[in-house]
This record gives C-alpha cells, structure tokens and sequence, in this order.
C-alpha cells in the first residue's frame, strides 16, 4: 500500500463534470486508490447526473456525495496525469504544467434520450467502457 505522498495525482475533465469524469473518478478511485489520488472537473460544471448515480451503485461505487467542481479549483495543483474524456473539454481544458495529458473520449450518455431504460443502458455502457479503459490504462504494475 502505498502511502498518500506517493500517489500519483490524476484529474479528469468533461465539461459539466456530470457524468462521464464523475464515473471516471469513482472507478479509479475504488480500483486503485492505493495508487492514485483521483479528482475530477468540469469547464463549465452543473450537478452529478442522476443516471450516473444510479449506474455507479449498481456496481457497489457510491457517487452521492460528489459534487460538480470547476477546473479552477486545481489551477494550483500538479497533476500527473490530466484526462479529457470528452472532446468540448479537450478543447477548452485549461493548461496545467507538468502533468501527462491524455484524451481518452467516451460517448456522453446524458445526450441519450428515450425510455429511462434506454437512457441508463447508455449510462452503463459509458460506465463499462470507462472502467475497461482504467484497467488497461491505469493498473499498477507489479514489481
């Protein structure tokens, strides 16, 4: 286990910092938290997405408590790893200096419409491609 100190700094971005970067966050927290310290925002944030809640406890990864957060807020701190997981943020994602940045976009679920049904079997297919991404992506390597 690692300690907090050694923990690389990660921080996704999606626009509203509503859905796909909140998922994003949970996952690899949950995952390999004793590896990372994780955060996510948004360019223009608004409010956790229901559907993204709900998808996310489905698999036991509680996001209730998280809130939506502007970019801004981590102006001042040094990422190791900065993650766009939609294009409109990879394009006004502000810069932040030393840190590896990676695009890595998703589909974004909230732009399904239709029975609710439908729109939470788009959720979870973000969810699960997202989470196929981390493991691969992100799976601490064994010394």
């Amino acid at each position: 286990m690692n300690k907090k100190n050694d923990k690389k700094k990660v921080l996704f971005i999606c626009t509203h910092n509503s859905a796909r970067s909140q998922m994003a966050e949970g996952l690899l927290k949950t995952l390999f938290g004793d590896y990372y310290e994780v955060h996510s925002a948004g360019t223009t944030p608004s409010s956790i997405n229901p559907n993204a809640i709900q998808v996310m406890e489905e698999i036991g990864i509680d996001i209730s408590s998280h809130r939506s957060k502007n970019v801004s807020e981590f102006m001042n701190v040094q990422f190791d790893y900065v993650i766009t997981v939609c294009d409109q943020a990879k394009e006004s994602c502000p810069f932040f200096p030393g840190g590896i940045i990676i695009h890595k976009g998703f589909k974004d679920p909230a732009q399904a419409d239709g029975r609710q049904k439908d729109i939470l079997r788009e959720f979870r297919k973000s969810r699960d491609e997202i989470k196929s991404w981390l493991v691969e992506a992100f799976k601490p390597k064994k010394d």
